[in-house]
């Protein structure tokens, strides 16, 4: 699965969320070497708002995030930096 795929697929998996504000971007080339990208595994920042977080923690935002992605991690995903707009 190449990186643009897997970036899709987060992309497709998040709009359940109906974000107002969208964001992926690949660090993967930061984390060279790092353990979790030797099997080619990535690792992504995620920049998001919606209308869904709305009176939610931080912890509980981050928890739905990974609700839509969970099975993506550790691999073909290794890690998901999240900023919330």
């Amino acid at each position: 699965m190449s990186t643009l795929d897997r970036i899709r697929l987060v992309t497709e998996r998040l709009q359940a969320l109906n974000p107002t504000h969208f964001e992926i971007i690949d660090e993967s080339h930061l984390h060279a070497g790092h353990a979790g990208a030797k099997d080619g595994a990535s690792h992504f920042r995620l920049i998001i708002a919606s209308d869904q977080f709305e009176g939610l923690t931080t912890l509980a935002k981050h928890r739905l995030i990974y609700e839509h992605v969970q099975d993506l991690i550790p691999h073909p995903i290794h890690a998901l930096a999240i900023e919330l707009k």
